[in-house]
């Protein structure tokens, strides 16, 4: 009896981690194609690498200002329509920056458009439906569902790579605008609501929910402080830093592009298996010191970036390194916001977080490109990077360890056993 009540939720619920799993791999596979076309725009378009930085660096901000109200958005409307919604945005964007002429025809439609659906399609986004659809096991399910931000470019980037390669950018981003269009129908037809009673509006409560309150409540809490600041340093060495300037610093090295795609591809295959590693892990062991020992691995990479020699082995090294403390941070600190600023205002909370990691990308894209054309190479950028996330390993490790309340014995009760049932079928 308990097997057929739980057996229909639990099959929505695994439903919803697979699409949002396809919809972050699309979604950051956009992102990470335009590190690879850097230097090809250079040649061809006569634009500097600071420039097109900056274009990345625009699209973080816009992202960082949106993402709030998507995480609002996810807690009164659920995650349906910001999937759908933001994935046709990247679609319309991908297809403007295919037939592109010019630099503001770039600038509005990657760092604008594109930009808006990064934010509603984000981790923060679907890990919040992902939590509010299970609650044993959550940490595994939300890192199998987040960990679509790397997996996908295991395949779509190296492709990407080949068409560049061969001198077609612009078929590159054309494919990635019908693939994004063709995931927003399937979002839009089979994503169902999985919001818990207590988060969804009702017009017989006696006081509305107040973004304000909320917005007063989260700010006078110190684990959102560390929490966002630790993110946003979080950013800053991997949105900002890895994904827009890796694979230029390979071609300032002299690496050929399809190897260097390929090292960034087992970056991507190690974080897939960091970042379902950490969820599981979070479900089990002290969460504020696991995240904390993530970031300082991850500056023990940025170490070893340093003392790279001109040899593309040390590149296939360093992927390994620091795919493993990549994206990881991500289940962790979902399932922190959780446990201490609460499900209710979880999607809200998680948007400011994310916002956070928006805003330390954004400055690190800018930053890495800035340098670079001042200095001309990545040593600089590589150690501001290293300083960073040494910062926010101390600011987690700030962070007490504690336990997420059920909303009641009864709903734990049922939500364990069709979370047990799930992971057994």
């Amino acid at each position: 009896m308990l097997h057929d009540h739980c057996l229909r939720p639990s099959a929505a619920a695994r439903l919803l981690v697979a699409l949002g799993f396809l919809a972050l791999a699309l979604s950051f596979s956009v992102r990470a194609v335009l590190g690879l076309v850097m230097p090809v725009w250079q040649a061809e378009l006569g634009w500097t690498r600071g420039f097109i930085a900056g274009g990345a660096s625009t699209a973080l901000v816009t992202m960082a200002a949106a993402t709030p109200f998507a995480g609002a958005a996810v807690d009164r409307w659920g995650a349906r329509p910001l999937l759908a919604g933001g994935l046709a945005a990247i679609a319309a964007a991908s297809a403007a920056v295919a037939a592109m002429d010019g630099p503001l025809v770039f600038l509005l439609a990657f760092g604008v458009v594109a930009a808006l659906g990064f934010a509603a399609v984000g981790t923060n986004v679907v890990g919040t439906a992902i939590a509010q659809a299970w609650t044993t096991g959550r940490g595994l399910a939300t890192g199998i569902g987040t960990a679509g931000a790397t997996a996908g470019q295991l395949a779509l980037v190296p492709a990407a790579a080949v068409m560049v390669a061969a001198g077609a950018w612009r078929a590159a981003f054309a494919a990635l605008a019908v693939g994004a269009l063709a995931l927003a129908v399937l979002s839009l037809l089979l994503v169902r609501d999985h919001r818990p009673a207590s988060s969804r509006p009702s017009p017989r409560a006696g006081v509305a929910p107040s973004l304000p309150a909320d917005l007063g409540f989260l700010l006078g809490r110190p684990a959102f402080h560390l929490l966002f600041w630790s993110f946003a340093f979080c950013g800053f060495t991997t949105t900002g830093v890895i994904e827009t300037h890796l694979l230029p610093f390979a071609a300032f090295c002299g690496f050929p592009p399809l190897p260097s795609a390929a090292a960034y591809g087992i970056l991507s295959a190690v974080n897939l298996a960091g970042m379902v590693a950490a969820g599981w892990l979070s479900d089990r062991i002290h969460r504020p010191a696991l995240l904390g020992g993530i970031y300082v691995a991850r500056a023990l990479a940025f170490a070893v970036l340093l003392a790279m020699p001109p040899d593309i082995a040390w590149l296939y090294v360093f992927a390994v390194l620091f795919g493993l403390f990549d994206y990881s941070t991500v289940p962790v600190t979902i399932s922190l916001v959780a446990s201490h600023l609460g499900m209710r205002r979880l999607g809200l909370a998680s948007g400011l977080v994310s916002a956070g990691h928006a805003l330390g990308g954004a400055a690190g894209a800018f930053a890495g490109g800035r340098l670079f054309d001042l200095f001309a190479g990545y040593a600089e950028i590589w150690s501001a990077s290293l300083a960073l996330a040494l910062l926010a390993g101390l600011l987690s490790f700030a962070l007490r360890h504690t336990r997420e309340v059920p909303e009641s014995a009864s709903r734990m009760g049922r939500r364990a056993a069709c979370a047990v049932r799930t992971v057994m079928d």
